[in-house]
């Protein structure tokens, strides 16, 4: 599955240091607006603990986790849309991303210079906001000179889409992004032909000092306030700790750290999870003496489109899916177990694979 996840911000809050983090890809760091100016792609593993479990009752050759891909975007300034600092190249790269991490400076650092001159996340959240919402209008607009051209024929079709652009005009204009609007599922279908920046789901990632990584502070509280009515999830992490994670060598000091901190595992990794989820993303097993593996699939997926991410033949081919929940196989131990407790299920085309399920698939092509 090739989705991505692409962090977004102002500059100098925070989103190269946490690509770095996230990202085994260096992308430049430093103390001044439009370091990066090309996203930089990097290819992360799904932190996952299943698979340390299956290992230990597999014990395969090798173990395989599932990835994702996170994009690190270029700062964007008031005016965007207009030209202002890299101008259109943001929008761009933003559009070909299929959801967002929004990175807000929530702590102070006299040392480290905001582009507007002082820490505000409301403020630099609605900058993006607006640039976005106006990127988004223009297409819109457009979108609908082009309706009105076809509109005399009385296609019905022609008609829906005409009045859901109309829908999404009113509200740009409003300053609301799209994702924030109520669609039925035949008008979901138009929007996303739109390919409108804001209709993209959104996780609102607050980048806090070392003192307010465990229970946040003001400035995390006010974000979670002004975000609370478009459904989006905030999460807290320090940049500059997770970069001091990673320059750890081994397994102990790093847990050692964490342990200081008070925290269970490093932000990272719930940053990862999230994207995944964010992306509508679920995850099931092909266990086995050669290899364990964690395969990438999205939610309402049936067994031959999952076969499918394995190979196209075995989508072509499908005859069935041989199906464990992960919970049967770890608490009985083995495949014969589950088969002995009759848990072992047979699957057709129309089987809708679950988050965990643990499959073999029967093609013939």
């Amino acid at each position: 599955m090739s989705l991505q996840c692409g962090i977004v911000g102002l500059p100098n809050v925070g989103k190269s240091t946490l690509f770095n983090c996230l990202s085994n890809a260096k992308a430049q760091s430093a103390n001044f607006p439009f370091c990066t100016i090309e996203p930089n792609v990097g290819t992360i593993s799904v932190p996952d603990n299943r698979l340390e479990v299956l290992e230990s009752l597999a014990n395969p050759q090798r173990v395989m986790p599932t990835t994702m891909e996170i994009v690190d975007i270029a700062g964007l300034v008031k005016g965007a849309s207009k030209g202002e600092g890299l101008g259109n190249q943001f929008p761009a790269n933003i559009r070909e991303t299929d959801a967002i991490i929004h990175v807000l400076r929530c702590f102070d650092d006299g040392n480290i210079i905001h582009v507007d001159g002082s820490v505000n996340p409301i403020r630099d959240k609605e900058i993006i906001d607006i640039e976005l919402q106006l990127k988004d209008l223009e297409t819109i607009e457009k979108r609908i000179v082009s309706i009105a051209r076809m509109l005399k024929s009385g296609d019905k079709e022609v008609v829906k889409e005409n009045e859901v652009a109309a829908k999404i005009k009113t509200a740009l204009e409003q300053g609301k992004s799209v994702r924030s609007l109520d669609f039925d599922e035949k008008e979901l279908e138009i929007v996303q032909k739109f390919q409108l920046i804001t209709s993209k789901p959104v996780l609102y990632l607050c980048n806090v000092d070392e003192g307010s990584v465990k229970t946040g502070n003001e400035y995390v509280e006010k974000v979670k306030d002004a975000v609370k009515a478009e459904n989006a999830e905030v999460l807290v992490i320090g940049a500059k700790i997770e970069a001091d994670i990673t320059e750890l060598e081994t397994y102990d000091e790093r847990q050692m750290f964490l342990d200081e901190l008070g925290l269970d595992e490093p932000g990272v990794n719930r940053l990862i999870r999230s994207a995944y989820s964010l992306l509508n993303l679920q995850t099931y097993f092909t266990v086995g003496e050669k290899e364990v593996r964690a395969w990438t699939i999205k939610k309402g997926m049936t067994a031959p489109q999952a076969a499918g991410v394995i190979h196209t033949d075995f989508e072509k081919g499908f005859i069935r899916a041989e199906v464990m929940k992960y919970g049967d196989f770890t608490t009985l131990g083995s495949e014969s177990a589950v088969k002995d407790a009759g848990k072992f299920k047979v699957e057709g085309k129309e089987y809708v694979v679950e988050d965990g399920d643990i499959m073999h698939f029967r093609f013939n092509v």
